[in-house]
């Protein structure tokens, strides 16, 4: 399974979990800078975008979420917490 996630300058536990969860490749973008903005790109091969609220800005939240709807790409907004994030993954039913 490969995921997107974009916000948060670490993600510390939250990758390691995400890993012990199935996911085989995982591309972390900061979506704090509005530098960044223009690097966000989903691959080919996503299984879904986790963006982390508490640690984007609005125009980049606003950027993805038009990237992910023209790509059919499932998206998940969560804040930087792994309860938080483990709980919007299994009530979308992304991973199975």
């Amino acid at each position: 399974m490969s995921i997107v996630v974009i916000g948060a300058d670490y993600l510390g536990i939250i990758e390691k979990n995400l890993y012990l969860l199935g996911v085989t490749k995982l591309k972390h973008i900061d979506g704090r800078r509005v530098s960044n903005q223009n690097k966000i790109s989903i691959p080919q091969k996503t299984d879904f975008v986790l963006v982390l609220t508490d640690y984007v800005n609005h125009n980049t939240a606003k950027m993805v979420k038009e990237i992910a709807r023209g790509r059919d790409v499932p998206l998940i907004f969560s804040k930087r917490s792994w309860g938080a994030v483990e709980e919007k993954i299994i009530s979308s039913g992304v991973m199975n």
